[in-house]
């Protein structure tokens, strides 16, 4: 019995791309040829085509199967490895399911963690603030999350939030520091209603330096020059009149 290319192909449910892809990489011999050049396939290589479209089938990638060599034998070892494998990819596939709900149910952004997603939708932030929500989600440890979530998910309106947004890049020193003298007190309320806001960064995986110089460079990137001026005078603000700490402060 001999079979054309097509035949074959056919007969073991795949393309004649496929069969020929084999035969480039060495997975299925070249067979005899006709005397008029075609090729004719016997019973070995279906067999063989068959086994292959099943590893396939199974998840093993054509290098794999190449390891494995010809022998029709139970390849234990690699089953079990490609097992281990799948067991992965199919929690990693239920972990997406999961997120994929909580963002369909509330209609939260793709770009932000499942961590921030809620609390900066209700929040309202503009692009640059949700952007810079991004970057700390992958700077800061568990602990800094939370308190920021904390804060988005119950944070009051900012009264000068709109001006923010809307400061010019060049606008002056003086109307910078006067919008930094008017936010601090917000801020001021942001630390004492949100305590966990004073230790954000004690549990940064990669350190609390490399938080800092990361939100650095992201608000550098985000905000205009006179944006980034009011920040800075706000942290010279802020510093020169230190909040209380919550372990400072006197237990009743």
């Amino acid at each position: 019995m001999a079979w054309s290319t097509r035949e074959i192909a056919e007969l073991a449910g795949t393309s004649l791309r496929a069969v020929r892809h084999y035969h480039d990489v060495g997975l299925l011999a070249e067979p005899e040829r006709r005397s008029n050049g075609y090729k004719q396939y016997g019973v070995a290589h279906l067999v063989r085509l068959l086994r292959i479209k099943r590893l396939t089938d199974l998840g093993f990638s054509l290098s794999q199967i190449a390891e494995m060599g010809e022998a029709d034998d139970h390849p234990e070892e690699a089953l079990r490895t490609l097992d281990a494998e799948l067991a992965t990819t199919i929690e990693r596939l239920q972990r997406a399911r999961v997120e994929l709900n909580l963002i369909l149910r509330q209609s939260a952004p793709t770009d932000l963690p499942r961590e921030f997603a809620p609390a900066a939708k209700k929040a309202t932030l503009s692009d640059a603030d949700r952007s810079l929500v991004v970057v700390m989600s992958r700077v800061l440890g568990p602990q800094g999350v939370q308190a920021y979530s904390d804060m988005l998910q119950d944070m009051p309106p900012d009264p000068m939030s709109a001006e923010f947004d809307a400061l010019p890049a060049d606008a002056d020193d003086a109307a910078c520091r006067a919008l930094a003298e008017r936010t601090a007190p917000f801020v001021r309320e942001l630390y004492r209603e949100f305590p966990g806001l004073h230790k954000a960064n004690v549990d940064a995986p990669s350190g609390l330096r490399f938080a800092r110089e990361t939100m650095g460079k992201a608000i550098v990137d985000l905000y205009n020059p006179a944006q980034i001026n009011v920040l800075v005078h706000l942290e010279q603000i802020l510093v020169a009149d230190p909040m209380p700490q919550p372990e400072d402060e006197e237990t009743p």
